[in-house]
């Protein structure tokens, strides 16, 4: 048998092992930077571009994309290369991913400083980058793919299954949630409307949790497990029936994040459906990593990197336990708009992800650079410090949930809410907020420890950048050797067709439930009274958007008596035909704004929701004012910053290439109908005393929100 010598390509896997540790920390001061404004507004530092609107996204985009997309192409590129026994497809193209995958990360970051987003969570950034990540991403699947073709070994490693799966999933994922059309170098509209916009934001949305935060590390696990602890995964079936049933059941989870929302309720029955059965897949991996250990318990107690992992697979069990009964609809009416949320992404993130992270990389890292961890003492005390601000993090969000959910929906006796300013439940929830903030510094701390024993670990080693290997040469992996070889065995050998079988079944899921929404006239029954966004109206949502306001702020009612009660009417699918995207939201530290523009008493709240011109301008320039307990921020820039009116026809012209109804010729005189209307507010201000100009953001936005829920106050669907 030939034995063929090659080199594995160690130098771009400690590429993205500096770029996790370095936007590791990155990403972690800037959540920290955004817990601290939740708790202490002052520390928005009055400056637009430090607003909570703009870091949240920047959170949590470095904390996916920057931190564990780093780490697990490291991860992935060291392991892939060893149980293929095959150094990577290319080196250029190894180096081009890395250093692109770095200009997205900076890219995105400057653009949403600068408020250049889509509005859609965790794909916010806008189409030049879309693009940019699209090659990146493809860059990464080349170079895995021609990876496996030249292979010298027959049979594809469990792991290798789930990294397909992810490039595929991602891939699918990335291309149709971003299918935009462009007004700008740095705005565009998405091509979906209001329910189908948020259907297929949180299809993606979801499956981005799943096919980036998920399937890659279980891959991950899969490998490093193993080799950490010296002993074979415990059931090879049970990682098959794993793979299978979670990359097919995920994709049809989307609609469990709409729950009660303006969605057909077939859809919302689907999600939840498949919800509930992703519990078994989910743990029969968390048991196959388990039970890897039987026998290995004594070096758990003894090494952070394998604490770390134990530490991974029960948070990984706790959050996919809690995703499922989150999707159930009697607790998602708690859970829904609440913190529950946030401290259910942070035992995933911190727990899982974190977890893997670091105990990856402190069994990866001394071997890379052929030597010890520099500090077994640090490295356990990492662990139990950020073990501890796990807890110290999550706790204090499932109590504020709680609390938050028992107080909207507690009425008096006499049958009237019994907090209906919303600002009551979030000065009553803000201690926890600060309790949290003790858990994100001992997060962090631990992350200090962690970058400090590998700074020392890697300065003691040292990298042999092209690591001599050899392995015997391949054998015709298509030639049928064994007898009784099972099915799925024999695919194993078959990389190409492996893949397509994967691309069908994370594929399926999704377009199920997109198509008929997109094809089916019926399921967005139409509202005759609503009519599209005059220019001032959609300048002003536009701004809305830039700012981050739907960070706190949802446009969704649930037929839901505490919320009917206080904000008003429902809200139905057709309100939001014209809406790209939609602004549902998936959090209230503010009221819901679906009916702000709606001039009328709410039926038993007896207050109105109807807010003046001059009522929002202070609300903007001097909340504190309007009320000293609250937490919003001030905006006093939008009172300084002009509108692009050059933009204005531009952005009506892909309106109606959109579907949107403005009348033909419309995009000439958009300026003018935009400056009658601004004219107007700007008188209403003048009898308050405020002079402003009628091209200053401040008028858009007023605008904008004068318009949410007026034109349907009282009509029925058709």
């Amino acid at each position: 048998m030939e034995i063929q010598k090659f080199k594995y390509d160690n130098a771009i896997v400690r590429c993205f092992i500096v770029a996790t540790v370095v936007w590791g920390a990155v990403a972690l001061i800037v959540g920290l930077l955004a817990a601290l404004q939740l708790a202490y507004p002052v520390f928005n530092l009055g400056l637009e571009y430090t607003s909570f609107g703009r870091v949240r996204p920047i959170h949590t985009n470095a904390v996916i994309f920057a931190f564990i997309g780093n780490a697990m192409f490291a991860g992935i590129y060291y392991s892939l290369q060893r149980v293929l026994k095959a150094r990577l497809f290319n080196d250029i193209i190894s180096k081009v991913h890395f250093w692109s995958w770095q200009l997205i990360i900076v890219l995105a970051a400057v653009t949403l400083f600068l408020g250049f987003t889509t509005g859609k969570e965790y794909a916010e950034l806008e189409w030049p980058i879309d693009i940019l990540i699209a090659v990146s991403w493809v860059l990464f699947g080349w170079n895995m793919i021609g990876t496996i073709i030249k292979r010298r070994v027959k049979h594809i490693y469990a792991a290798v299954w789930w990294y397909l799966a992810t490039f595929l999933g991602v891939a699918i994922l990335h291309i149709v949630n971003s299918i935009e059309i462009p007004v700008s170098l740095f705005k565009s509209y998405s091509i979906f409307a209001g329910a189908q916009d948020a259907l297929v934001q949180w299809w993606y949305g979801h499956n981005a949790v799943a096919f980036f935060l998920t399937t890659p590390w279980l891959g991950l696990m899969y490998y490093y497990l193993p080799k950490a602890s010296n002993r074979p995964i415990y059931s090879y079936q049970l990682s098959i029936i794993h793979f299978w049933t979670l990359i097919f059941l995920y994709m049809w989870t989307g609609p469990h994040h709409l729950l009660y929302n303006a969605l057909p309720d077939w859809l919302q029955a689907l999600g939840v459906t498949f919800s509930v059965m992703l519990i078994a897949p989910s743990w029969g991996g968390m048991i196959n990593g388990l039970l890897t250990l039987r026998g290995a318990w004594d070096q758990v107690r003894d090494r952070a990197d394998l604490k770390f992992i134990v530490v991974a697979l029960i948070a990984y069990g706790m959050a996919t336990f809690e995703g499922p009964m989150m999707s159930l609809k009697t607790v998602n009416s708690i859970s829904h708009f609440t913190d529950w949320t946030i401290a259910h992404t942070h035992i995933a993130g911190m727990g899982w992800n974190g977890g893997l992270i670091f105990g990856m990389f402190y069994w990866l890292v001394p071997k890379l650079f052929k030597t010890k961890t520099y500090s077994a003492k640090l490295a356990n005390a990492h662990f139990w410090v950020a073990t501890l601000g796990i807890l110290l993090f999550a706790i204090p969000l499932y109590w504020a949930a709680i609390t938050q959910w028992l107080m909207l929906k507690e009425y008096t006796p006499g049958g009237a809410l019994a907090y209906p300013n919303f600002l009551e439940t979030t000065i009553q929830i803000l201690p926890m907020y600060a309790f949290r903030i003790i858990g994100g510094v001992l997060f962090f701390i631990g992350f200090l420890l962690f970058l400090y024993n590998m700074i020392k670990t890697i300065g003691s080693g040292q990298m042999e950048a092209n690591e001599d290997a050899e392995a015997p040469a391949l054998e015709n992996p298509k030639k049928r050797n064994l007898a009784g070889e099972t099915v799925h065995r024999w695919l194993e050998r078959r990389g190409v067709r492996f893949a397509v079988f994967v691309f069908i079944a994370v594929a399926i899921g999704g377009a199920v439930e997109i198509i008929p929404l997109l094809s089916v006239e019926s399921n967005i029954p139409k509202i005759e009274s609503v009519k599209p966004y005059t220019p001032l109206e959609l300048a002003g949502r536009d701004i809305y958007i830039s700012n981050g306001c739907y960070n706190c702020h949802s446009q969704q009612i649930r037929p839901l008596r505490w919320e009917t009660d206080r904000y008003g009417e429902y809200s139905k699918i057709g309100e939001f035909v014209y809406d790209h995207p939609f602004q549902w939201g998936s959090r209230r530290t503010g009221p819901d704004l679906a009916r702000a523009g709606y001039l009328g008493d709410v039926s038993i709240g007896g207050s109105t929701t109807y807010k003046t011109a001059i009522w929002h301008y202070n609300h903007f320039m001097k909340p504190l004012e309007m009320n000293p307990q609250s937490i919003m921020p001030a905006y006093t820039w939008l009172a300084e910053n002009e509108v692009v009116l050059d933009l204005i026809p531009k952005k009506i012209r892909v309106m109606q290439t959109l579907g949107v109804p403005y009348e033909e010729g419309f995009d000439e005189k958009a300026i003018e109908a935009y400056m009658d209307q601004a004219n107007q507010i700007v008188a209403d201000l003048k009898t308050s005393r405020v002079a402003i100009e009628p091209t200053k953001e401040v008028i858009a936005l007023i605008a904008y929100l004068h318009k949410l829920g007026k034109d349907i106050s009282g009509v029925e669907e058709e």
